[in-house]
Protein backbone atom coordinates (compact mmCIF):
# COMPACT_ATOMS: atom_id res chain seq x y z
CA UNK A 1 0.00 0.00 0.00
CA UNK A 2 2.85 2.22 1.01
CA UNK A 3 4.21 1.80 -2.64
CA UNK A 4 1.34 2.53 -3.98
CA UNK A 5 0.70 5.31 -1.92
CA UNK A 6 4.35 7.16 -3.01
CA UNK A 7 3.66 5.97 -7.10
CA UNK A 8 0.15 7.65 -7.16
CA UNK A 9 1.17 10.98 -5.04
CA UNK A 10 4.00 11.62 -8.48
CA UNK A 11 1.63 11.27 -10.56
CA UNK A 12 -0.49 13.59 -8.76
CA UNK A 13 2.53 16.07 -8.49
CA UNK A 14 3.76 16.19 -11.46
CA UNK A 15 1.70 18.54 -13.34
CA UNK A 16 1.90 20.58 -9.68
CA UNK A 17 5.70 20.44 -10.66
CA UNK A 18 5.00 21.85 -14.55
CA UNK A 19 3.16 24.75 -13.23
CA UNK A 20 5.24 25.34 -9.96
CA UNK A 21 8.82 25.36 -12.18
CA UNK A 22 6.83 27.91 -14.90
CA UNK A 23 5.46 30.02 -12.36
CA UNK A 24 8.93 30.12 -10.79
CA UNK A 25 11.13 30.72 -13.90
CA UNK A 26 8.09 33.71 -14.51
CA UNK A 27 8.02 35.24 -11.50
CA UNK A 28 11.56 36.00 -11.08
CA UNK A 29 11.40 38.59 -13.68
CA UNK A 30 8.97 40.21 -11.87
CA UNK A 31 6.27 38.81 -13.82
CA UNK A 32 3.48 37.44 -11.37
CA UNK A 33 1.41 35.43 -14.06
CA UNK A 34 -2.20 33.87 -11.99
CA UNK A 35 -2.72 32.73 -15.18
CA UNK A 36 -1.18 29.32 -14.97
CA UNK A 37 -4.21 27.48 -14.46
CA UNK A 38 -5.88 28.53 -17.45
CA UNK A 39 -2.40 27.78 -19.31
CA UNK A 40 -2.30 23.99 -18.45
CA UNK A 41 -5.64 24.08 -19.38
CA UNK A 42 -5.20 25.45 -22.96
CA UNK A 43 -1.90 23.05 -22.86
CA UNK A 44 -3.81 20.29 -22.62
CA UNK A 45 -6.75 21.14 -25.12
CA UNK A 46 -4.45 21.96 -27.80
CA UNK A 47 -2.36 18.43 -26.81
CA UNK A 48 -5.63 16.84 -27.12
CA UNK A 49 -6.37 18.50 -30.03
CA UNK A 50 -3.79 17.51 -32.03
CA UNK A 51 -3.74 13.68 -30.88
CA UNK A 52 -7.63 13.78 -31.52
CA UNK A 53 -6.70 14.92 -35.43
CA UNK A 54 -3.92 12.60 -35.70
CA UNK A 55 -5.90 9.51 -34.56
CA UNK A 56 -8.68 10.41 -36.85
CA UNK A 57 -6.70 10.83 -40.05
CA UNK A 58 -5.98 7.20 -39.65
CA UNK A 59 -7.66 4.50 -41.46
CA UNK A 60 -6.76 2.07 -38.56
CA UNK A 61 -6.02 3.93 -35.11
CA UNK A 62 -3.30 0.59 -34.66
CA UNK A 63 -1.29 1.51 -37.55
CA UNK A 64 -0.23 4.93 -35.62
CA UNK A 65 3.66 6.08 -36.11
CA UNK A 66 4.75 6.33 -32.14
CA UNK A 67 6.88 9.07 -32.89
CA UNK A 68 4.20 11.08 -34.40
CA UNK A 69 1.74 10.35 -31.48
CA UNK A 70 4.11 12.19 -29.65
CA UNK A 71 5.32 14.76 -30.99
CA UNK A 72 2.01 16.07 -32.49
CA UNK A 73 0.35 16.84 -28.98
CA UNK A 74 3.74 17.55 -27.78
CA UNK A 75 4.24 20.56 -30.45
CA UNK A 76 0.20 21.75 -30.10
CA UNK A 77 0.72 21.89 -26.56
CA UNK A 78 3.40 23.82 -26.67
CA UNK A 79 2.17 26.12 -29.37
CA UNK A 80 -0.73 26.71 -27.33
CA UNK A 81 0.87 27.47 -23.82
CA UNK A 82 3.08 29.89 -25.89
CA UNK A 83 0.29 31.90 -27.16
CA UNK A 84 -0.90 31.95 -23.73
CA UNK A 85 1.92 33.62 -22.39
CA UNK A 86 2.66 35.89 -25.65
CA UNK A 87 -0.85 37.23 -24.51
CA UNK A 88 0.06 37.80 -20.98
CA UNK A 89 3.18 39.35 -21.83
CA UNK A 90 1.87 41.77 -24.75
CA UNK A 91 -0.65 42.52 -21.99
CA UNK A 92 1.42 43.46 -19.46
CA UNK A 93 4.63 44.51 -20.53
CA UNK A 94 3.99 45.79 -23.32
CA UNK A 95 0.72 47.41 -22.72
CA UNK A 96 1.78 47.33 -18.53
CA UNK A 97 -1.52 46.12 -17.74
CA UNK A 98 -2.50 44.97 -14.38
CA UNK A 99 -0.59 41.48 -13.75
CA UNK A 100 -3.56 40.22 -11.39
CA UNK A 101 -6.16 40.95 -13.18
CA UNK A 102 -4.72 39.65 -16.66
CA UNK A 103 -3.95 36.62 -14.65
CA UNK A 104 -7.21 35.72 -13.69
CA UNK A 105 -8.47 36.81 -17.31
CA UNK A 106 -6.51 33.96 -18.53
CA UNK A 107 -7.20 31.66 -16.41
CA UNK A 108 -11.06 32.27 -17.05
CA UNK A 109 -10.43 31.89 -20.66
CA UNK A 110 -8.06 28.86 -20.60
CA UNK A 111 -10.82 26.97 -18.63
CA UNK A 112 -13.54 28.14 -21.21
CA UNK A 113 -11.21 27.44 -24.10
CA UNK A 114 -10.57 23.69 -22.87
CA UNK A 115 -14.61 23.71 -22.18
CA UNK A 116 -15.50 24.96 -25.53
CA UNK A 117 -13.31 22.52 -27.61
CA UNK A 118 -14.04 19.54 -25.25
CA UNK A 119 -17.61 19.99 -26.19
CA UNK A 120 -16.94 20.68 -30.01
CA UNK A 121 -14.90 17.74 -30.55
CA UNK A 122 -17.54 15.20 -28.68
CA UNK A 123 -20.08 16.95 -31.53
CA UNK A 124 -17.52 16.01 -34.10
CA UNK A 125 -17.47 12.38 -32.84
CA UNK A 126 -21.35 12.30 -32.44
CA UNK A 127 -21.28 10.74 -28.96
CA UNK A 128 -23.14 10.81 -25.76
CA UNK A 129 -20.21 10.15 -23.50
CA UNK A 130 -19.66 13.48 -22.09
CA UNK A 131 -15.09 12.96 -22.77
CA UNK A 132 -13.19 12.54 -25.75
CA UNK A 133 -10.47 10.05 -25.50
CA UNK A 134 -7.08 9.77 -27.47
CA UNK A 135 -6.48 6.61 -26.27
CA UNK A 136 -3.98 5.55 -28.64
CA UNK A 137 -1.96 8.34 -28.53
CA UNK A 138 -2.23 8.32 -24.77
CA UNK A 139 -0.15 5.02 -24.97
CA UNK A 140 3.15 6.23 -26.53
CA UNK A 141 3.14 9.02 -23.14
CA UNK A 142 2.48 6.54 -20.36
CA UNK A 143 4.82 4.05 -21.52
CA UNK A 144 6.95 2.80 -18.84
CA UNK A 145 10.82 1.43 -18.99
CA UNK A 146 10.18 -1.98 -19.78
CA UNK A 147 12.61 -3.54 -16.69
CA UNK A 148 10.61 -1.39 -14.34
CA UNK A 149 8.50 -4.45 -13.21
CA UNK A 150 11.97 -6.64 -12.61
CA UNK A 151 12.85 -4.15 -9.93
CA UNK A 152 10.39 -4.72 -7.44
CA UNK A 153 9.16 -1.59 -5.05
CA UNK A 154 12.17 0.98 -6.45
CA UNK A 155 10.76 -0.09 -10.19
CA UNK A 156 7.23 0.60 -9.38
CA UNK A 157 7.93 3.88 -7.52
CA UNK A 158 11.14 5.35 -9.37
CA UNK A 159 10.98 3.46 -12.92
CA UNK A 160 7.22 2.90 -13.71
CA UNK A 161 6.36 6.29 -15.21
CA UNK A 162 5.72 7.88 -18.36
CA UNK A 163 8.77 10.01 -20.13
CA UNK A 164 6.73 13.89 -19.38
CA UNK A 165 7.35 11.90 -15.37
CA UNK A 166 11.61 12.40 -16.31
CA UNK A 167 11.33 15.76 -18.42
CA UNK A 168 9.36 17.71 -15.39
CA UNK A 169 12.20 16.44 -12.89
CA UNK A 170 14.90 17.97 -15.36
CA UNK A 171 12.81 21.06 -16.16
CA UNK A 172 13.43 21.48 -12.53
CA UNK A 173 16.77 21.32 -12.28
CA UNK A 174 17.97 22.69 -15.56
CA UNK A 175 15.91 25.99 -14.27
CA UNK A 176 17.47 26.24 -11.16
CA UNK A 177 20.76 25.94 -12.80
CA UNK A 178 19.93 28.51 -15.13
CA UNK A 179 19.01 30.90 -12.96
CA UNK A 180 21.62 30.29 -10.34
CA UNK A 181 24.93 29.28 -12.37
CA UNK A 182 24.38 31.13 -15.57
CA UNK A 183 24.90 35.05 -16.83
CA UNK A 184 20.84 34.96 -18.33
CA UNK A 185 19.64 33.79 -14.85
CA UNK A 186 21.45 36.28 -13.06
CA UNK A 187 20.38 38.44 -15.76
CA UNK A 188 16.81 37.97 -15.17
CA UNK A 189 16.88 37.69 -11.66
CA UNK A 190 18.35 41.54 -11.53
CA UNK A 191 14.55 42.21 -13.71
CA UNK A 192 12.68 40.85 -11.27
CA UNK A 193 14.25 42.54 -7.98
CA UNK A 194 14.72 46.04 -9.80
CA UNK A 195 14.23 46.65 -13.48
CA UNK A 196 15.33 50.02 -13.15
CA UNK A 197 18.62 49.20 -12.22
CA UNK A 198 18.96 46.25 -14.67
CA UNK A 199 17.99 48.60 -17.22
CA UNK A 200 20.63 50.85 -16.79
CA UNK A 201 23.22 48.25 -16.49
CA UNK A 202 21.92 47.69 -20.22
CA UNK A 203 19.48 44.72 -19.61
CA UNK A 204 16.80 44.25 -22.00
CA UNK A 205 13.91 44.24 -19.17
CA UNK A 206 10.76 43.87 -21.48
CA UNK A 207 13.20 41.04 -23.65
CA UNK A 208 13.94 39.32 -20.01
CA UNK A 209 10.06 39.38 -19.02
CA UNK A 210 9.04 37.67 -22.63
CA UNK A 211 11.60 35.05 -22.41
CA UNK A 212 10.64 34.18 -19.04
CA UNK A 213 7.07 34.02 -19.07
CA UNK A 214 6.66 32.66 -22.62
CA UNK A 215 9.11 29.54 -21.70
CA UNK A 216 7.58 29.16 -18.41
CA UNK A 217 4.41 28.99 -19.69
CA UNK A 218 5.26 25.93 -22.30
CA UNK A 219 6.41 24.23 -18.71
CA UNK A 220 3.75 24.78 -17.75
CA UNK A 221 1.43 23.72 -20.23
CA UNK A 222 2.85 20.57 -20.35
CA UNK A 223 1.83 19.75 -16.91
CA UNK A 224 -1.95 19.95 -18.47
CA UNK A 225 -0.44 17.54 -21.19
CA UNK A 226 0.75 15.27 -18.74
CA UNK A 227 -2.45 15.08 -16.69
CA UNK A 228 -4.76 14.26 -19.70
CA UNK A 229 -2.38 11.82 -22.20
CA UNK A 230 -0.46 9.89 -18.66
CA UNK A 231 -2.54 10.33 -15.85
CA UNK A 232 -5.91 10.26 -17.08
CA UNK A 233 -4.67 7.56 -19.66
CA UNK A 234 -6.09 9.92 -22.78
CA UNK A 235 -9.20 10.71 -21.54
CA UNK A 236 -10.46 14.76 -21.54
CA UNK A 237 -13.80 15.50 -19.54
CA UNK A 238 -14.79 19.48 -18.85
CA UNK A 239 -13.84 20.74 -15.93
CA UNK A 240 -12.07 17.37 -14.81
CA UNK A 241 -8.62 19.42 -13.09
CA UNK A 242 -10.00 20.55 -10.27
CA UNK A 243 -7.79 22.76 -8.70
CA UNK A 244 -4.65 21.50 -9.81
CA UNK A 245 -3.39 25.01 -11.33
CA UNK A 246 -3.72 26.77 -7.97
CA UNK A 247 -2.02 24.27 -5.98
CA UNK A 248 0.91 24.92 -8.21
CA UNK A 249 0.84 28.34 -7.51
CA UNK A 250 0.66 27.69 -4.21
CA UNK A 251 4.08 25.14 -4.20
CA UNK A 252 5.22 28.20 -6.05
CA UNK A 253 5.33 29.57 -2.34
CA UNK A 254 5.73 26.52 -0.34
CA UNK A 255 9.30 26.17 -1.83
CA UNK A 256 10.58 29.25 -1.41
CA UNK A 257 10.99 30.04 -5.49
CA UNK A 258 13.47 26.63 -6.08
CA UNK A 259 12.30 24.90 -8.35
CA UNK A 260 14.37 22.17 -7.06
CA UNK A 261 12.60 22.22 -3.64
CA UNK A 262 9.92 21.64 -5.84
CA UNK A 263 10.25 18.24 -6.89
CA UNK A 264 10.06 17.04 -3.35
CA UNK A 265 7.38 19.39 -2.63
CA UNK A 266 5.31 18.24 -5.57
CA UNK A 267 5.63 15.05 -4.14
CA UNK A 268 4.09 16.13 -0.85
CA UNK A 269 0.84 17.95 -2.21
CA UNK A 270 0.50 14.88 -4.68
CA UNK A 271 0.29 12.69 -1.57
CA UNK A 272 -1.52 15.15 0.57
CA UNK A 273 -4.18 15.55 -2.60
CA UNK A 274 -4.91 12.09 -2.43
CA UNK A 275 -4.55 11.06 1.27
CA UNK A 276 -7.92 10.77 1.83
CA UNK A 277 -8.50 7.71 0.19
CA UNK A 278 -6.34 6.51 3.01
CA UNK A 279 -7.80 8.07 5.74
CA UNK A 280 -11.32 6.53 6.11
CA UNK A 281 -13.89 8.24 7.93
CA UNK A 282 -11.06 9.83 10.18
CA UNK A 283 -12.19 13.33 9.08
CA UNK A 284 -14.16 15.08 6.35
CA UNK A 285 -12.64 14.97 3.03
CA UNK A 286 -12.98 18.33 2.42
CA UNK A 287 -10.75 18.89 5.23
CA UNK A 288 -8.24 16.67 4.11
CA UNK A 289 -8.17 18.34 0.86
CA UNK A 290 -7.26 21.81 2.42
CA UNK A 291 -3.49 20.17 3.72
CA UNK A 292 -1.62 21.48 0.87
CA UNK A 293 -3.27 25.11 1.33
CA UNK A 294 -3.31 25.35 4.74
CA UNK A 295 0.88 24.15 4.81
CA UNK A 296 1.29 26.80 2.17
CA UNK A 297 -0.01 29.16 5.02
CA UNK A 298 1.61 28.17 7.54
CA UNK A 299 5.16 28.01 5.16
CA UNK A 300 4.26 31.62 4.25
CA UNK A 301 3.71 32.93 7.47
CA UNK A 302 7.34 31.40 9.33
CA UNK A 303 9.38 32.90 6.26
CA UNK A 304 7.60 36.29 6.85
CA UNK A 305 8.28 35.98 10.40
CA UNK A 306 11.84 35.28 9.50
CA UNK A 307 12.26 37.83 6.89
CA UNK A 308 15.46 36.63 4.80
CA UNK A 309 15.73 38.02 1.57
CA UNK A 310 16.82 34.66 -0.15
CA UNK A 311 13.52 33.29 0.99
CA UNK A 312 11.16 36.16 -0.15
CA UNK A 313 9.73 36.77 -3.71
CA UNK A 314 11.37 39.02 -6.65
CA UNK A 315 11.07 42.66 -5.28
CA UNK A 316 9.26 43.54 -7.86
CA UNK A 317 6.84 40.98 -8.32
CA UNK A 318 3.47 42.20 -9.54
CA UNK A 319 4.30 45.47 -10.69
CA UNK A 320 4.66 46.53 -14.30
CA UNK A 321 8.12 48.80 -14.89
CA UNK A 322 7.49 52.21 -16.73
CA UNK A 323 11.41 53.41 -17.86
CA UNK A 324 10.00 57.24 -17.98
CA UNK A 325 10.12 56.83 -14.16
CA UNK A 326 13.32 55.48 -13.88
Amino acid sequence: MITAFIQRAIMQGIPLLYGSTGEILTEKSGNLNLGIPGIMYVGAMSGVIGGFLYENSLADKNDANGFLAIVIPLLCCLLGSLIMGLIYCFLTTTLRANQNVTGLALTTFGVGFGNFFGASLRQITNTDVPSITVTKTSEYFSKSLPFASKLGWFGDIFLSHGFLVYVAIAAAIITSFVLKRTSVGLNLRAVGENPATADAAGINVSKYKYFSTCIGSMIAGLGGLYYIMDYMTGVWSNDAFGDRGWLAIALVIFTLWRPTLSIFGSILFGGLYILFNYTGDLLPNDIIKMAPYIVTVIVLVIVSARKKRENLPPASLGLSYFREER
